[in-house]
């Protein structure tokens, strides 16, 4: 007998890199399609899973050799997207200027997630951010 079941939490590590972002969007958005209701989230949840990858690219200190580790799973009706890394450096907002060109990944991800934080990883090496992101109506 076929039965029907929700996916359970995605976890997958990616180079530190910028060109790493493609895949990661591509990771969620197949995750989502195993949703009933996944295209509810896709919009929101790609634009914030993307500044928090970039966040923890550009912002790191951690060694090269050191992956982000991605993960998403469906709390309730709530999308939980996490960015994990081994670097210290804690994501704080900030007041972009109208004529700056970076700056606005965290005001974006203040704005548009339910709510989001970070906090020290388990094992005791870096941090993670998580995002809340209710569906869209």
């Amino acid at each position: 007998m076929l039965t029907s079941r929700r996916p359970r939490m995605f976890v997958a590590r990616l180079d530190p890199r910028t060109e790493s972002a493609p895949l990661a969007r591509y990771l969620l958005r197949a995750y989502l399609s195993g949703l009933p209701s996944g295209g509810r989230y896709c919009d929101t949840a790609e634009l914030l899973l993307c500044e928090l990858f970039a966040n923890a690219v550009q912002h790191s200190d951690a060694p090269d050799d050191r992956h982000i580790e991605i993960r998403f799973a469906l709390t309730g009706s709530r999308l939980r997207l996490e960015v994990h890394d081994a670097s210290t450096a804690l994501p704080s907002v900030h007041a972009a200027a109208p004529d700056d060109e970076h700056g606005r990944g965290l005001f974006l991800v203040s704005e548009l997630a339910e709510r989001w934080g970070c906090a020290s990883r388990p094992c005791g090496i870096g941090k993670f951010v998580w995002a809340l992101i209710a569906p869209a109506v």
